[in-house]
């Protein structure tokens, strides 16, 4: 399938699935930035889904009403990573890196953490295995985006065998320890762990390209997810926060509400380890060569908590960073596609 057919019916599916709340929560997002009015601000978003190939959160998020056409076209957008992924990555992809118990057995030794499948361990193992951890991360086997993440007291579980029973039928069924992060970003929110999300491409002369470096930070929550309430920043080549945190809503966060830890100038530490240790990841899996990264620091090191073969997109707002121009170029430069 050609890109112009990709395209046309990636908008008609999001059209099918179109939510009036949705739209509600975006334009009043774009609203914050600009003094338009509602329906001006919904034919701009209509405009730029087809002319820019453009998301509706992107245009809210990324304060697209703001810009210029010419700068309207610099930005990189879900719909354009989507057709990358499609184009690049071996229909195997969502198989081999999203299937968690099996990206768990496959990487091992950069994981880190103890874990265990409730589904398919016997009774022994699932109690052995929660009488060492005093908390337990619960996930879907095949969850993304952070849904379905609960922290666990295992002291709360009376009868091992009835909750065994209930996680399964709520499909929530992969257990892990709880990694420890370095004290650096602990700091900066100690109530989830804190990644560091690298989009990656594995070019076929071997090269490998960091496209986006983002640091994601907890607000509130167990999980650091954008979509799960935390927010995130843009990272410079030595691992520097570059801007203040933004969140889903486009919240902006100088400092981190709980903690009041400046997020500008944040250095994420073991950076250049995490950028080795990616590295040497995407070369075991050059079937799939457009990655989403997702890395804890731990005292000890970098450690894999997933990988995304359909990684979401990292840009900062203009409002945010004075940067009125997108990231389409990287990822052009990277994948050398004519997106």
């Amino acid at each position: 399938m050609g890109q112009l057919a990709m395209r046309l019916r990636y908008l008609a599916d999001r059209a099918r699935h179109l939510s009036p709340a949705n739209l509600a929560e975006f334009t009043d997002q774009v609203k914050r930035v600009s003094k338009a009015p509602t329906p001006v601000i919904i034919a701009d978003m209509l405009w730029c889904s087809v002319r820019y190939d453009m998301g509706f959160r992107d245009y809210a998020v990324w304060d697209i009403r703001l810009l210029k056409a010419r700068e309207r076209k610099t930005w990189m957008t879900h719909p354009k990573s989507f057709r990358i992924t499609k184009l690049l990555n071996s229909p195997t992809a969502k198989e081999l890196v999203e299937d968690k118990p099996r990206f768990y057995r496959d990487f091992d030794a950069d994981i880190r953490r103890e874990w265990i499948d409730v589904a398919t361990a016997d009774p022994d193992r699932i109690s052995a295995f929660l009488g060492r951890h005093e908390y337990v991360l619960a996930k879907p086997v095949g969850g993304f985006g952070g849904a379905g993440i609960d922290r666990i007291a295992t002291s709360d579980i009376d009868d091992v065998d009835a909750w065994r029973t209930q996680q399964v039928a709520r499909g929530q069924t992969l257990l892990e320890e709880i990694l420890p992060q370095h004290a650096d970003l602990a700091a900066v929110y100690p109530g989830s762990v804190n990644t560091v999300r690298l989009v990656t491409f594995l070019d076929p002369a071997g090269v490998f390209h960091v496209i986006a470096a983002v640091l994601r930070i907890g607000n509130g929550g167990v999980i650091d997810n954008f979509a799960g309430g935390g927010m995130f920043t843009m990272l410079d080549d030595d691992g520097v926060a570059l801007y203040p945190g933004v969140d889903k809503q486009s919240h902006v966060y100088e400092r981190h509400p709980v903690t009041g830890v400046q997020i500008e100038g944040l250095r994420v530490p073991m950076y250049a380890e995490a950028l080795q240790m990616v590295e040497r990841l995407s070369r075991r899996l050059p079937q799939v060569p457009y990655m989403g990264w997702d890395i804890a620091i731990t005292p000890d090191g970098p450690a894999v908590i997933e990988a995304n073969h359909n990684s979401s997109v990292f840009q900062m707002k203009p409002t945010v960073s004075g940067v009125r121009t997108g990231l389409l170029s990287r990822y052009r430069d990277a994948t050398g596609l004519d997106l």
